[in-house]
């Protein structure tokens, strides 16, 4: 079943999530067709729970779905739009039609105007979730003023409002938003490297020098195997903290997995645009797509400083363990 869904989705995204799509969506800010032939797929609710009329997959079977969103760089709150209409319909709120997104953080002034900075996809969505001290609330993006960051091909976005809509839906929910939306970025973050993997494969067996294909040179064979080895490990914490059922997130596995993402990023970025050469960067040439997120993801959510300090915390306050066994005792999903 869970596999049926991805080749679903990747079939969808293939036709209608071309690199001209995304390069379009970043220029006007506007993704209009792509989401329409989304939204008709059904695949919105894949996450939810089959008792609310989902189609029950969680976190676990949905997995692929997510890593899909980052391979084809989808410049829609696609991912974040999965999981929290699982989370509303969990939560016994009726999720309004539309792109969800989620606050990495929110500040509330005296004046009771609030403001969301950086906000991932804040130029294509309908509603963000924005985490309060005591609750969490829907707050409509149409309702904002909105800028963007000045970042070229972005789709974050600084928000404010300057008084709570009326519109707003309140919700009730124990969740730790910002793990929430670590694992989430985590898990694009992973699908966008498997995608630079594979295009900087190609191109080292395409690209000629001296008479042969750049990629059986021994320098960069071992480049490679190391860009290979950075994407997978990343695609394992993210697959790691994805691993229970329902859509629950550990805190700690949402750490490690937005750690060792960011972590890779970096040094699959730079393998892949050492391999490509001056084209990677070139606006028609499509690495530069899925390398510019890694970068603008890696500090999404908390970067991996910041996830490493929360790891050590949690280390540091167990000191029966030594680092190995922390992370073998406390890092293991629950069995199914």
């Amino acid at each position: 079943m869970d596999t049926m869904f991805a080749d679903s989705l990747a079939r969808l995204l293939a036709a209608h999530c071309t690199p001209a799509v995304v390069r379009e969506a970043e220029r006007m800010h506007a993704a209009d067709a792509l989401w329409a032939e989304i939204d008709a797929s059904g695949f919105l609710d894949a996450l939810v729970e089959e008792s609310a009329g989902g189609a029950g997959l969680g976190l676990r079977g949905g997995f692929d779905l997510l890593l899909l969103c980052g391979r084809h760089a989808v410049p829609l709150p696609l991912a974040q739009t999965f999981w929290l209409r699982a989370l509303l319909a969990r939560a016994g709120v009726a999720a309004p039609p539309g792109r969800l997104t989620l606050a990495p953080q929110v500040s509330v002034a005296a004046d009771g105007s609030i403001h969301c900075q950086g906000l991932p996809f804040g130029l294509v969505a309908d509603w963000v979730l924005v985490p309060m001290p005591s609750f969490a609330v829907l707050l409509p993006l149409a309702a904002a003023e909105c800028r963007d960051t000045g970042v070229h091909g972005s789709l974050q976005a600084h928000c404010a409002w300057s008084v709570r809509p009326d519109t707003a839906i309140e919700v009730n929910a124990d969740v730790p938003w910002l793990h929430a939306g670590a694992l989430l970025t985590a898990a694009l973050m992973a699908g966008a490297m498997e995608q630079v993997l594979e295009v900087t494969l190609a191109y080292a067996n395409d690209r000629a020098q001296f008479g042969k294909p750049i990629g059986r040179f021994q320098a960069v064979q071992q480049q490679l195997a190391v860009m290979a080895e950075q994407a997978f490990a990343a695609r394992m914490a993210a697959e790691l903290g994805c691993a229970d059922a329902g859509i629950g997130v550990n805190p700690l596995r949402a750490a490690v997995a937005k750690a060792r993402a960011s972590e890779a990023a970096e040094k699959v970025a730079a393998i892949a645009h050492a391999v490509h050469g001056a084209i990677g960067v070139t606006a028609e040439f499509d690495l530069q797509i899925y390398t510019r997120r890694l970068q603008e993801w890696r500090g999404d959510f908390g970067s991996q400083a910041y996830w490493h300090t929360h790891i050590g915390a949690a280390l540091l306050a167990a000191p029966q363990h030594s680092t190995l066994s922390f992370l073998l005792q406390q890092t293991p999903p629950a069995s199914p």
